[in-house]
């Protein structure tokens, strides 16, 4: 089966759908990676590991590093550019052009005969614009284009959550999955993302007030919305299916 997950950023890929993109390429799942940014409006690290001019280089290593450690089959990066920041901690899209972005993505989709699609959820999860853009853009190009494509948003909501600040709230989990057997590949996808480990641990270190590393943010449940198909696709895997979580 051939699987994309479509994302803003590197790192999207990692933290929002990691255990179950490595458990899919664990089954023998091909599984394509097409990101819209090199995440060069993001953090350099603490302390910073480059300028911020070379940030986006050097992401995009760090996101080959990610998709070798999550068995991926193939990543395609495009050339939008990630704003900074800005005041406030004001978060930007990276375009408002989405005709031109579902035609790449439809090229993608094309060319690589994607039989399932993974996004950003409704939300955007903590509702950052460029998720945003990518659901909008999945959305039309489902709708508009490949009306019987297999369409998976990640983060779906789901009572007793434990990355709560993640969630898409309009997006119900149709289903959860415990990523045990794929949580090394997805601790060893997060260690990939140098210049970002301080974001990943700074609100959980505010959370407990004391030093957290890398391997306590990783969790073992993710929950994903069936959002378009004729078929639950990647929950008839035996992988998944074996690993799914009682509803909650």
């Amino acid at each position: 089966m051939n699987i994309l997950v479509f994302f803003a950023h590197p790192d999207d890929e990692t933290m929002l759908c990691g255990g179950l993109l490595a458990l899919l390429a664990s089954a023998n799942q091909s599984v394509f990676y097409l990101s819209c940014t090199r995440g060069e409006g993001g953090e350099c690290g603490e302390p910073p590991l480059c300028s911020q001019e070379e940030l986006g280089e050097v992401r995009e290593k760090e996101l080959e590093c990610a998709v070798k450690a999550l068995g991926g089959a193939k990543l395609k990066i495009l050339d939008y550019q990630d704003p900074l920041i800005g005041p406030d901690n004001t978060l930007y899209s990276f375009t408002n052009n989405v005709d031109e972005l579902m035609g790449k993505l439809s090229e993608f989709v094309r060319q690589n005969m994607i039989e399932v699609l993974i996004t950003h959820g409704s939300n955007g999860e903590y509702g950052h614009p460029g998720h945003l853009t990518v659901y909008e853009t999945a959305k039309r190009t489902v709708i508009e284009k490949f009306p019987h494509l297999t369409w998976y948003t990640v983060q779906a909501n789901y009572d007793h959550s434990t990355k709560e600040h993640l969630l898409n709230k309009d997006d119900p989990a149709d289903w959860v999955l415990d990523i045990t057997l794929g949580r090394q590949m997805k601790l060893n996808a997060a260690q990939c993302h140098q210049t970002q480990h301080a974001l990943f641990v700074r609100r959980k270190t505010k959370e407990l007030e004391r030093p957290v590393e890398l391997d306590e943010i990783i969790q073992v449940e993710e929950g994903y919305h069936f959002a378009n198909g004729d078929t639950d696709l990647l929950k008839e895997i035996p992988i998944i299916k074996e690993n799914l979580l009682p509803s909650k």
